[in-house]
């Protein structure tokens, strides 16, 4: 008798509850489900635009409207922003509270940047005729940097909530989960915007 309730006790010790999602917050699988659904949004417009591309009887060449240096800088500082996030959460971990506001900063800073860059290229566009209503071409470019754009501007506005929590100390070493989803949905549009750059811009 002893030795089955030893055993059976020695068994219990061995059962494990495994959680599929790891450590993984409420936040954080509610930010990747964004993601996935929103980025089927952004496989949609990428596809259909190849989609019209291949049924157009004409298409432009790479270059031959848009500004590929232009907006080949902007990717760059795009990118430049994902490193700057990174760092952000990483000062945090450090417990740099100087440090997460600075980096946080120069994120923000950096979308507007972009914002800009795409806003000074549409006013272009616009004052050379280059509209939505010009082409098929047209309305693809319009229709998926717009889309891309709104995102760059939800996720400024995301940053400044987030920048003004932190002047208010809310956010420790000990719990940076607000940071990492934050950074998910940031990093998230850093890549969407290389996706966008390549296929309208380089292809």
């Amino acid at each position: 008798m002893n030795n089955n309730v030893k055993g059976i006790k020695n068994m219990n010790d061995t059962i494990a509850i495994r959680d599929p999602f790891g450590k993984a917050t409420t936040g954080k699988l509610g930010m990747w489900l964004f993601i996935i659904m929103d980025g089927l949004s952004f496989g949609g417009l990428l596809i259909g635009g190849a989609a019209l591309r291949v049924a157009a009887p004409s298409w432009p060449n790479p270059g031959e409207i848009l500004n590929i240096p232009l907006t080949g800088f902007n990717t760059f500082l795009l990118i430049c922003t994902s490193f700057t996030m990174v760092m952000a959460l990483n000062s945090l971990e450090k417990r740099s509270q100087s440090g997460l506001k600075k980096y946080l900063a120069l994120t923000m800073v950096g979308g507007i940047v972009f914002l800009g860059i795409q806003v000074y290229e549409y006013y272009h566009f616009f004052m050379d005729g280059f509209i939505p209503e010009t082409s098929i071409y047209a309305a693809v470019f319009y229709s998926t940097t717009c889309f891309h754009g709104l995102h760059v501007l939800s996720g400024v506005i995301y940053i400044a909530c987030v920048l003004y929590a932190a002047n208010q100390g809310r956010y420790t070493a000990d719990d940076t989960d607000h940071i990492e989803i934050l950074g998910l949905f940031w990093h998230f549009v850093d890549l969407i915007w290389i996706f966008v750059f390549t296929v309208i811009y380089l292809i």
